[in-house]
């Protein structure tokens, strides 16, 4: 069976910072190679819910873990300038001892963009800002020195030190033309939203060299006697998007996604990821895949 890495994906809202930490080190035990949050300047639905920022948090939980990898899915690039990320990134890189992932888009809330005055909200022009952030960013990581004069940014003989300890893999997600050109040009990892899965294989090519990842909403059922209750309680909170499954069931799905060259899930974890429920996962289903 084709090999397969799982990252914790926990959006870091109505948690504090220190059940955030120790969900994270539960993870790392159970052999979950990343743990990743999001990236809003509110939480999408939720408005009044607390929730912490997202560079900040990824820096507090890669000094409290040792092997997890650490990010995002994914950072916002209207809400940061790109030098401005391109060292944020390069000192948790440091920091964490070459444990940190770029995952950067466009936004997924435009209405968000509006709200705080943080940026446009027209999708082409959010692509293209996005181009141009990729550029500054991977030329200030090369060392080089630069000077751009482009359509939203303007730097002039403009370098920084250190620049990455190896290298800073980049994650894009999306499945857009424009999208797909970046993803082919600067992306290690093309997260694959589930809805498009069925078009996998024909766009597989327009990735480029990227591996393959996805986001995956799982509902873990620890037994046969709580399936109901599970799948009931799932459809009322999350609708029917989740993965409602026992351990040899996720094993079998995930397999067969191994077997059409997914490498990566960022595991969403419907009951917000229990202890048992992540020990569980963790000892029937990533050491089967992994």
């Amino acid at each position: 069976m084709t090999k397969m890495e799982f990252y914790l994906f926990l959006p870091q809202m109505r948690l504090k910072l220190d059940d955030l930490v120790h969900k994270a080190l539960g993870a790392e035990a159970a052999g979950f190679a990343g743990f990743t949050g999001m990236d809003h300047m509110a939480p999408p639905g939720a408005p009044g819910l607390p929730m912490y920022e997202a560079m900040v948090t990824t820096t507090w939980i890669a000094a409290a873990t040792e092997s997890l990898r650490v990010g995002s899915l994914v950072l916002c690039d209207s809400f940061r300038h790109p030098a401005v990320l391109a060292q944020e990134a390069v000192t948790i890189d440091h920091a964490s001892g070459g444990r940190f992932d770029l995952g950067i888009g466009w936004g997924s809330v435009p209405d968000e963009l509006a709200t705080f005055g943080v940026g446009p909200t027209e999708p082409a022009v959010r692509v293209a800002r996005l181009e141009e952030t990729l550029e500054i960013v991977t030329a200030l990581w090369a060392g080089e020195t630069i000077d751009h004069e482009g359509a939203y940014f303007s730097l002039k003989s403009a370098s920084q030190a250190p620049v990455p300890l190896t290298h800073i893999p980049i994650v894009i997600g999306g499945a857009g033309r424009k999208t797909m050109k970046l993803v082919a040009k600067y992306a290690n990892w093309w997260n694959v939203h589930i809805g498009i899965l069925d078009r996998l294989d024909e766009m597989r090519s327009s990735a480029g060299d990227a591996r393959v990842s996805i986001q995956q909403q799982i509902a873990f059922v620890h037994s046969e006697a709580e399936r109901a209750e599970v799948a009931e309680t799932t459809a009322r909170r999350f609708g029917q998007g989740p993965v409602v499954a026992t351990a040899p069931e996720l094993v079998d799905h995930f397999g067969g996604l191994a077997e059409r060259g997914v490498e990566r899930v960022y595991a969403w974890f419907c009951d917000f990821a229990q202890d048992h429920t992540l020990s569980a996962f963790g000892e029937e289903v990533i050491a089967a895949l992994s």
